[in-house]
């Protein structure tokens, strides 16, 4: 094939609730994709090898990394990013918590740091303080050390306890 002329797929998926259809290179990763063609640069690209967590995202609610999966792969998919999911207010209480435990510094981690808590407090309302931790094994934070983000998850399956 020559330069330029990269194989292109007709992809339909649905990204925060609105239906997207484009032609997109079929090697383009999901977080390329919402970043340079959708313009949702929340999730960020980091190590591109799946490690970081900076580009998750959620697919047909499940969380996955946006470097690793391609974008031609989520046709007729959900995706939600932290864009979507932050104007929806599912994640106020834990950005909320985030804030007031400090649990963020430079934000570059943040986005995907909010989408794995989210997942797990949804999902593991019951989690100790080493679950959280190991669920966010995924998701590296080069500034805060982690207390404080494993103190605001905790804030909030606590309150969610309380409330029930």
């Amino acid at each position: 094939m020559k330069p330029g002329m990269e194989q292109t797929l007709e992809t339909t998926l649905t990204v925060n609730g609105t239906v997207v259809t484009r032609r997109i290179p079929a090697r383009q990763h999901l977080v390329d994709f919402l970043r340079e063609e959708l313009g949702l640069t929340g999730s960020h690209a980091g190590c591109e090898h799946g490690v970081c967590g900076a580009c998750t995202v959620r697919v047909d609610g499940r969380i996955v990394r946006g470097c690793l999966m391609l974008a031609v792969q989520a046709d007729g998919r959900r995706i939600d990013t932290i864009e979507g999911l932050s104007d929806s207010g599912e994640l106020a209480e834990l950005q909320e918590a985030f804030h007031r435990r400090n649990a963020l510094q430079c934000g570059f981690c943040t986005p995907g740091m909010l989408i794995a808590a989210q997942d797990l407090v949804a999902n593991e309302p019951g989690a100790t303080r080493e679950k959280i931790r190991e669920h966010l094994s995924g998701n590296y934070c080069r500034c805060t050390g982690y207390q404080a983000i494993v103190d605001a998850i905790e804030d909030v399956l606590t309150a969610r306890r309380q409330k029930a």
